[in-house]
């Protein structure tokens, strides 16, 4: 049977990120709030696959989008300060709670690997304490539930997935900045430090100034000297580790919470209680952070889509948006030629998934290269990912692919 697969390669004859005069790049670290969100409804999702797959063979409506994170109240000071309200979790939106005469905890499955996240991931916060646990998640329509029972079950919206290649110094600085920040070693050697970091980055021409925001954990800190001393001591580590990693990039900057002021005391220092600003000063939300490539790239087209928490059979805000991402990789490394690659994929809601209205590849070429070098291979590549993508979203619902 002949697939319209509608795929289209054009040159983009756009200015490559890499040499536009300004660039601004952001990422939001685990312990961030709206990552925070991100990562444990997605965590339920996959989690929710597969207690479906293990008590019926294929998976079962649902969609866990539309999580929370509502910030507590913290009262930090040097030396240990105390938690006065814990935070609490939302999860939000559908799922299937009977199927056959079978009943699905969905509400105690949330609670549980929403716990078994922040025991692995958070330094600090104790999820039977720190944290109130709201389930929201309410049965799905006959119409979308019915969807799944269908011999093929099409895309679940209109939507388009857009994905580019490769990331350019200044996205892979940013990537590492953060990981970095947060990786056992940095944490073996500042303990002061929380998990909840963001980074931005401006690149303007040759020189980079980075923003870094880094919850610091009270317990750790004495007084306000040791305080300011230890931040400098930080930022000389950080602009030391930037320096090594950058390639093409003069002169760095890092500025680390811009908000301190000795002049007011405790006020003036970034203090937490347990490493993240969720304890009391900032809420978060499923799909207000990073995209599924782990940044917010300003440069590049996006989507609004929240990748997390939706599921991997039908949601193409979740399919679309990591399969152009991992289309635009292999095209740009398996293809000679190609400087850089964007990738869109456009659903019709009910159509197969692996016939998109269109898979469009704009390409920008390397200087005397033309588009009919390079058209057939990147037409194949795009042609077999569409082929194999059950056995892509298959590895979505085991979690093989990040979503922020």
């Amino acid at each position: 049977m002949n697939k319209q697969r509608n795929i289209i390669v054009e040159q983009d004859t756009s200015l490559p990120v890499e040499q536009q005069k300004i660039e601004l790049v952001e990422r939001k670290g685990i312990a961030h709030p709206d990552t925070m969100c991100d990562s444990i409804m997605e965590a339920v999702c996959i989690a929710l696959c597969k207690e479906y797959t293990d008590r019926f063979g294929h998976i079962l409506h649902h969609n866990i989008d539309k999580g929370m994170l509502v910030a507590g109240k913290s009262l930090p000071s040097p030396g240990g300060g105390k938690i006065i309200e814990p935070m609490k979790i939302i999860f939000g939106d559908r799922a299937t709670y009977t199927h056959k005469g079978t009943v699905i905890p969905v509400g105690e499955i949330a609670e549980n690997t929403a716990k078994k996240w922040l025991r692995k991931h958070m330094r600090f916060i104790d999820p039977d304490v720190n944290i109130i646990y709201q389930n929201e998640i309410k049965p799905g329509s006959p119409e979308l539930t019915d969807a799944f029972a269908r011999p093929i079950i099409g895309a679940n919206d209109t939507s388009v997935g857009v994905g580019y290649a490769p990331m350019t110094e200044t996205e892979n600085i940013i990537l590492a900045t953060e990981h970095y920040l947060n990786s056992p070693i940095f944490k073996y050697a500042y303990p002061e430090t929380g998990k909840d970091v963001k980074v931005m980055g401006l690149r303007h021409g040759k020189d980079l100034t980075l923003t870094v925001s880094m919850a610091f954990v009270d317990r750790y800190i004495h007084n306000q000297q040791s305080y300011f001393e230890r931040k400098e001591i930080i930022k000389d580590n950080l602009i030391q580790f930037i320096n090594y990693k950058k390639k093409t990039l003069e002169n760095i900057t890092v500025q680390l919470n811009m908000l301190d002021d000795p002049s007011r005391g405790n006020k003036g220092m970034y203090l937490t209680v347990l490493g993240s600003s969720g304890e009391s000063a900032d809420s978060g939300q499923v799909g207000r952070g990073n995209r599924v490539n782990g940044l917010i790239s300003f440069n590049r087209p996006q989507t609004l889509e929240a990748a997390a928490g939706k599921n991997p059979v039908n949601h193409v805000g979740k399919i679309y948006n990591i399969l152009s991402n991992q289309i635009a990789r292999r095209i740009h490394k398996e293809t000679k030629g190609i400087q850089g690659v964007t990738v869109y994929l456009c659903s019709q809601i009910g159509k197969p998934l692996d016939e998109p209205l269109t898979a469009t590849a704009k390409l920008i070429l390397e200087p005397g290269v033309v588009l009919p070098d390079v058209e057939k291979e990147v037409s194949s590549i795009i042609h077999v990912e569409l082929a194999y993508i059950q056995v892509f979203m298959t590895e979505l619902a085991l979690g093989k692919h990040p979503v922020c």
